[in-house]
């Protein structure tokens, strides 16, 4: 008998262990409460985007997400939007942060594209500067370049301060109330109208002279920006504030700036002075900022071995200048060899539209035309702007003097 209440007992302890294990694993498979669906989707447009519990912004922070991670819209309300992380997270956040991916297509294809590109120059801060997806203020920034990180200006472009929206369509008109007084209104007939005035006695006279025409407003002009185009050491590329950022060529090179903003630089060549090895340098600069052109002058810098300081070898003014400039070896011009010299190139744009590129030769610290060719590429149509955009003002080089053209002559003759 206890051998067989025993084995009761066995067999009634496993039955209720099974009984609870099947509870537990029901319980553990009750099924989650159904997501609302997506109605977008869209992608995190700054570095770090965080993500609200609610729309104000006193709202505590939910998730913050990193810069292109996919997002989910769930809801708009004006201009926030409700979205869900791909950890299921649920939380508040402002349209304008957001990228569609039309958008990051595009970002992706503007990095693959300016890989290759040639810099124009390398360029430098003094602030923590934002990087943004587009030439606009409004769009998102989703890189910084640090004070005194140093990127490649690969292009420019003038856009306007704000861009235009679509506008808003007009609110309903209010519903006129039907509802009926209890109390009807005694309706009491307005005054009679008081005689009409008679007519002057010139009036004859007043009727062959035409109303004066209102003076026509002038349209305001549209505030523009100056962007420029850059790549940072790792690839990435964006739009930022031309006036942010600042060319780093050598001091004693920029002082000769007088009051133009220097847009590009380039080394052709160097000059053995003693034991000091001297760059000779080549730059374009601008006058006035905020202009269709790119620039509107170039200059190339040699070293004078008998004066010890850099003078200007070569220089041309009046120019409507385009973006990229290049260096690369070229033929001599008028040179029975097929031996080619270091040497740069240019696009210009003529007074008939049409763009050219034109070609130097660097031989023996002099620049010799050697070739112009047309390219067919259409100028961008950009708003002209008459504000001035000055990155310094410093002293003008100094001209030669009579003593200095007297010796320059007597070396090319004697050779002394």
């Amino acid at each position: 008998m206890s051998g067989t209440s025993l084995l009761s007992g066995t067999v009634k302890l496993r039955v209720r262990l099974f009984f609870g294990f099947c509870l537990v694993l029901f319980a553990g498979c009750k099924s989650e409460p159904a997501r609302p669906p997506a109605i977008a989707d869209a992608y995190a447009g700054p570095a770090t985007l965080n993500i609200r519990q609610d729309i104000a912004l006193q709202s505590p922070v939910v998730a913050t997400v990193a810069h292109g991670e996919p997002l989910e819209i769930l809801q708009r309300r004006r201009r926030f939007v409700r979205v869900r992380t791909v950890r299921h997270v649920e939380g508040w956040t402002d349209e304008r942060l957001l990228l569609s991916p039309e958008e990051v297509a595009d970002l992706r294809r503007l990095s693959e594209q300016t890989k290759s590109a040639p810099s124009q120059g390398v360029a430098t801060t003094y602030e923590t500067i934002n990087v943004h997806t587009a030439p606009d203020r409004q769009s998102p920034s989703f890189l910084q370049v640090k004070e005194g990180e140093k990127v490649d200006v690969i292009g420019r472009r003038v856009a306007p301060r704000v861009a235009t929206a679509a506008p808003r369509p007009p609110p309903p008109a209010a519903k006129a109330r039907t509802k009926k007084s209890k109390k009807a209104k005694v309706v009491v007939p307005p005054p009679p109208l008081p005689p009409a005035p008679k007519p002057p006695s010139d009036w004859v006279a007043l009727s062959k002279i035409g109303a004066p025409s209102a003076p026509a407003s002038e349209p305001q002009p549209v505030p523009m920006d100056d962007w420029s185009l850059i790549r940072n050491a790792a690839g990435q590329s964006g739009w930022v504030l031309t006036r942010r950022l600042t060319m780093a060529i050598p001091d004693e090179v920029a002082q000769y700036a007088e009051g133009r903003r220097i847009t590009s630089y380039f080394p052709l060549g160097e000059t053995q002075d003693g034991k000091v090895v001297k760059p000779i340098w080549l730059w374009t600069t601008v006058e006035h900022g905020l202009q269709p052109h790119d620039f509107d002058s170039f200059r190339v810098f040699v070293w004078s071995l008998r004066h010890h300081r850099y003078e200007t070898g070569h220089i041309e003014r009046s120019l409507r200048g385009f973006f990229p400039v290049l260096t690369h070896p070229v033929d001599l011009p008028k040179a029975k060899t097929t031996a080619k010299v270091p040497g740069f190139s240019i696009v210009i744009e003529k007074k008939d539209g049409a763009r050219y590129r034109r070609t130097y030769a660097f031989v023996e610290n002099r620049v010799r035309l050697s070739g112009e060719e047309r390219v067919d590429v259409a100028p961008a149509p950009v708003a002209p702007e008459a504000n001035r955009n000055i990155a310094a003002v410093t002293p003008s080089e100094r001209a030669p003097s009579m003593g200095d053209r007297i010796v320059d002559w007597r070396k090319r003759l004697f050779g002394r």
